[in-house]
This record gives structure tokens, sequence and C-alpha cells, in this order.
């Protein structure tokens, strides 16, 4: 179904293939899971003509794993790089334009590509977010998988959560939940999970250190994990013992600018308009400056891509989407509060995917 609509764009821009070279667009329109190591190590390239069959090309290390994952593509292995193989392909397929991923290619790569068009006669034509569209609208499989990995990050959450103990650093922490998250089945974590306590907490993306925790302090953690590549996103803030009413006042906050974006969450409106909606709760409390990133962000192969929830963002959302909604206050000095859950839009609304209320309803 994917491959049907990359060639109906291709040919409604008359282009005769397009070159595949991010790794989540790899996946997602072959199946085919390899991970590159770095984005000078790929682990192949796909090759979509606009009227016939598909080509995955890759290197004799990945052979096996890309006959078995993508039986709908023809299977071509190079021995003396890529480039000598595209070059025996641009004539039999005889490509005229050739679409790319210019947002995901290396410069000494397209330098090298350019070279090989020349001498063929094809003419290059730099694409953004071709694949990236189709990806936006997750189906009833892909929205399986992201459930199950929202329930998984959620089952270590509960596990490591009543382990926490004053004197422990934010690294043992995250060492801790992602350790976890491999016991429980998880491919692994889908961005480096964060653990930041105290002042630490004022960074949004803060790094885990060797600092100790403490009692009565706010503590940060965002984790997510994958299934089969598909992603979770979680932000939770806690305290150990008994918070302060600063503490409780910030979170309950918070909380009540991720209920009014969950409840703008709808398919046909902005997302620069639920970003508003959301922020609008926190400005109104004195604490608009202090609210530095957008509201959310969608979920999929990427735990970071389209759609997005911020100023920046007029498109439309609609059904099948996967977002987070995580307003957040950062103070420095003191730290700071975000909560997080996943959604799915629905044709009335959307769908809350987290079960998980620790320090929601505060």
């Amino acid at each position: 179904m994917s491959l049907d609509r990359i060639r109906r764009r291709l040919q409604r821009r008359n282009l005769d293939a397009l070159l595949v070279t991010q790794p989540e667009n790899r996946h997602y329109l072959s199946g085919y899971t390899a991970s590159d190591h770095g984005i000078a190590g790929s682990a192949g390239v796909l090759l979509i003509p606009a009227t016939s069959q598909p080509y995955l090309l890759t290197d004799g290390r990945y052979r096996l794993q890309a006959e078995e994952q993508a039986p709908e593509f023809q299977v071509r292995v190079y021995h003396r790089g890529l480039l000598p193989l595209l070059r025996r392909l641009f004539t039999s397929l005889r490509l005229q334009r050739l679409a790319f991923e210019s947002h995901y290619l290396l410069h000494s790569v397209y330098c090298d590509l350019t070279k090989l068009a020349e001498r063929k006669k094809v003419e290059l034509v730099p694409l953004v977010g071709l694949v990236e569209d189709l990806r936006q609208i997750k189906n009833e499989a892909e929205l399986a998988l992201i459930v199950a990995a929202v329930r998984i990050n959620e089952e270590v959450f509960a596990t490591v959560y009543p382990q926490l103990r004053p004197g422990m650093s934010e690294r043992e922490v995250a060492r801790l939940i992602e350790e976890t998250m491999h016991q429980r089945g998880a491919q692994g974590p889908s961005f480096p999970t964060i653990v930041a306590a105290g002042a630490n907490a004022a960074k949004p993306h803060a790094v885990p250190t060797a600092r100790l925790i403490a009692q009565g302090e706010p503590i940060i953690i965002d984790m997510g994990l994958k299934i089969d590549g598909y992603c979770s996103d979680m932000t939770r803030t806690v305290v150990l013992g008994r918070p302060d009413g600063r503490i409780l006042e910030l979170i309950r906050l918070v909380r009540r600018a991720q209920l009014a974006g969950q409840q703008a969450l709808r398919a046909g409106v902005s997302g620069s308009f639920v970003d508003q909606v959301a922020r609008q709760v926190i400005t109104e409390a004195g604490y608009g400056d202090y609210f530095a990133h957008g509201l959310g962000h969608g979920v999929g192969l990427n735990v970071h891509e389209g759609p997005y929830l911020s100023y920046r963002n007029r498109q439309q959302l609609r059904p099948g989407m996967v977002l987070t909604v995580e307003p957040g206050i950062y103070l420095p000095g003191w730290g700071g509060v975000r909560l997080e859950n996943m959604a799915v839009i629905t044709a009335n609304g959307c769908r809350i995917l987290n079960q998980d209320t620790t320090f929601l309803d505060v």
C-alpha cells in the first residue's frame, strides 16, 4: 500500500524513481530492519522506480536479512560500493529524473552521485518529506506496536519507581530503567533515558549525571522504548518523600495545561492551536517564560517525528496521527516539572494511550 502511494506520487511529479537513504523510511517501505552504523555506514538503500519492482541495495553482510524481510524488493548486493551498482541500474532502468532525500545524504555521497548522474544524463531532484508525510498516519498494525511500547514503558516505570531511594545517582536510576526495559522484552530504549533531579531538572534534555538524588526534590524521568522499531515516550515528575507546596503547585499547573492540550487535540485543528491552548494555562499563571519548548511531537519509527505541536506548525492534524502532549516548567537554580502522555488522533478527538497516573492526580 505505501509503495503504491509512493509510486503514484512519483508519477504525478514526472519522476522516474526515488532513492531512499533515511533508515526509518527504508524500514517503513520495505520492512527491512538492519541498523546503520552512523550516517557514513549504511546498511543499504532503496531504489523505487515509478512503474516497476523496487530494489533493496546492500552489501553481502545483510543479504539474507534483506531477502527475508523485504520479499517485495529485488535484493541486489554490491561488492565494490553503491555507486557502481547504481550506474548499472541507471542504464537498465533508463532513468531520466531521480528523486533523492536531500535531508539525509552525506555531502560526499551527493557529490559522487552528482558526477554519476551527469555522466548518465540523469537529473537529480531533491525531495523532503515524501515518505515522512505517509508515516505520520499510523495504520492498525503500527498503532498496535506503539500501544505495546507504551504499555511496557509504563510497566518498566511501575517496576522501577518503588525502588528509588535518596542517595541513588541519576545515572544509576537511568541504568536501572534501561536494564528493566530489556528484561521486559523491549528492543531497547527509543532515546537515552533522562533522569534529572533538583536543579538539573531545569534542563529539558538533561543528561543523567553522578549527582545523588535527595529527598523532597523534583525528579524528571523521561523514558521510552522500542517494540519492533516503534517507539514510546513518557515523562513523569516524581518526588521521594513528601512534596512541598511549591512542587505540588507546579505539578498541578502543568497537569492542567496537559489536560487542556489533550482536550484540544483533534482532527482538523493545527499543531499551533493545540500548543497555544496548553501554553495559555501556564502563561496566565505567570510561568510562560519558563515553558521553553513545543507542546509535543509525533512518535512512530522515530521518537521525534512530524507532526509537531508548536507555534510553527499550522498543518491540520488528521486521524491516525500519534503525538505526545508534554508541557513543562523549568526554573533555573530550582528544577522543573514535565508531564508527558501519548495520544492518537481520532475522528472526534483523541485517545490517550497512557494508563499510568503516577503524580498526575496529585
